[in-house]
């Protein structure tokens, strides 16, 4: 792979230990592992790739704790578009059970350029649905091609209508089978080296449409293993209810009892939490994906993000699927929650620079990734650069900042263990274009039904 040095950046924040932001910053790695971080003065002044970026400001690759890269094909869909969760998930599942092994791995290649735009170099995807002879292998197969890194979470359904649960029958697979497959993804594509670029976990959906003993029995199986676990929680009133309805008990105390808190563990949404629940949390260690766009689009309310923070929970951000949001923009959900975090605790609640540390160290903490997060010696050479020399930060004083308070921001470049995935503002993918092409159309297919 080489070397690689990039210097004269306007700032360049490193989200290590003492939070630096470096002017006229750069950093020199050698076979995607950073060697050296500082003044471009400090550094070496050759290498096998040099990468000048000036004027910009570069900071370590977003991380996306949550997604359902298969609805990047059902976004802006009629049916359901001011439902709340049940009804918008209802008005979908039809959809979703004509999907097969093309939507999928389209969906996902389409959906990670999208992210890779904005700066993302690794994403968690939770797939948990397998129509039409679709696998796992579907989208990692699409993370490969364009370079990035995907925690490829094995999700499933398997409490159908016609038993209690929210999805239809067709949708829901049998829970021996469910595990059998979970064994195999995990013995084929779980990498659990530094610099990984796939990992697999084990992902029920949600407590409606799963039974108890497949959330047990997942748990078992993914410690047997040593990957981590995923599921939905307490993302609205309706979850809750639901909850309470069917298990005599809020969220937290059924993921407790069943095995599904701890370092290991970490839920999507978290919308409803109450306090006995965040220091459950904080506690045992258990992460939470804060999906900020999500919970606006489908009225869920406001995530106490500011109390799981302070109580010491573990918090990354998470664009969730883009039939529910309508975009796949990490920066966009770093600004949300800082807005909405503002919006019930005032305008000192969360400052940029937090909200960036959750999209970045947050996220790579939340899925268990030492190696990533920050711009720092010893770790993996992912970062992205966003140019401050155009309209959507002309007059801004404070450029990092400037990334959320400012108009959209594109990635100028994105670069995944050294390598470019987006190089002036363009997926590197030879044939991307075909691929978007090829998307439209499937979407187009869909629509016709």
């Amino acid at each position: 792979m080489g070397t690689l040095l990039l210097r004269h950046a306007r700032v360049l924040a490193t989200m290590d230990g003492e939070r630096r932001e470096i002017a006229d910053g750069g950093l020199f790695a050698r076979d995607g592992v950073i060697e050296a971080v500082g003044p471009t003065a400090t550094l070496p002044a050759a290498a096998d790739e040099i990468l000048d970026v000036s004027g910009c400001v570069v900071i370590p690759g977003l991380v996306n704790t949550h997604h359902h890269l298969f609805q990047t094909l059902t976004r802006a869909v009629p049916a359901g578009q001011d439902a709340l969760l049940f009804g918008w998930l209802q008005s979908l599942y039809p959809i979703w059970s004509r999907m097969g092994p093309e939507e999928i791995h389209s969906s996902a290649l389409i959906g990670l350029a999208e992210m890779a735009l904005a700066g993302c170099t690794l994403s968690s995807d939770h797939l948990y649905i397998f129509p039409n002879g679709a696998r796992l292998e579907d989208e990692i197969d699409a993370a490969l091609r364009l370079g990035v890194r995907l925690h490829a979470m094995r999700g499933s359904m398997s409490v159908g209508e016609s038993v209690g649960g929210l999805p239809p029958d067709a949708l829901c697979e049998n829970e021996p089978a469910i595990l059998e497959d979970c064994i195999r993804v995990i013995d084929a594509h779980h990498d659990a080296r530094p610099g990984a670029l796939i990992r697999v976990g084990v992902a029920p959906c949600s407590p409606f449409s799963v039974s108890p003993g497949l959330m047990r029995d997942s748990a078992l199986l993914a410690r047997d293993k040593g990957v981590l676990m995923h599921t939905h929680l307490a993302e609205n009133d309706e979850d809750i209810a639901y909850s309470l309805a069917t298990f005599g008990q809020r969220p937290g105390d059924f993921a407790e009892g069943l095995g599904w808190v701890g370092e290991d563990v970490w839920h999507a949404h978290c919308v409803k939490l109450d306090a006995s629940e965040i220091a459950l949390f904080a506690r045992t260690g258990t992460g939470v994906a804060h999906c900020p766009c999500s919970n606006c689009r489908l009225g869920s309310g406001i995530a106490p993000v500011r109390a799981m923070r302070d109580a010491g929970v573990k918090v990354g951000l998470g664009v969730d699927g883009s039939a529910s949001n309508d975009s796949g923009d990490l920066l966009a959900e770093a600004r949300q929650a800082m807005l909405l975090q503002r919006v019930s605790r005032g305008a000192d609640a969360m400052s940029a620079r937090e909200a960036l540390e959750i999209a970045t160290l947050g996220g790579a903490q939340v899925l268990g990734r030492d190696d990533l997060g920050s711009l720092s010696v010893g770790k993996r050479a992912d970062f992205a650069v966003f140019a401050t020399d155009g309209l959507a930060q002309a007059g801004g004083w404070d450029p990092l900042a400037g990334l959320l308070l400012c108009a959209d921001a594109r990635a100028r470049e994105t670069y995944v263990e050294g390598r470019a995935v987006v190089r002036e503002g363009r997926i590197v993918m030879q044939g991307f274009e075909a691929e978007v092409e090829k998307h439209r159309r499937l979407a187009r297919r869909l629509a016709e039904g």
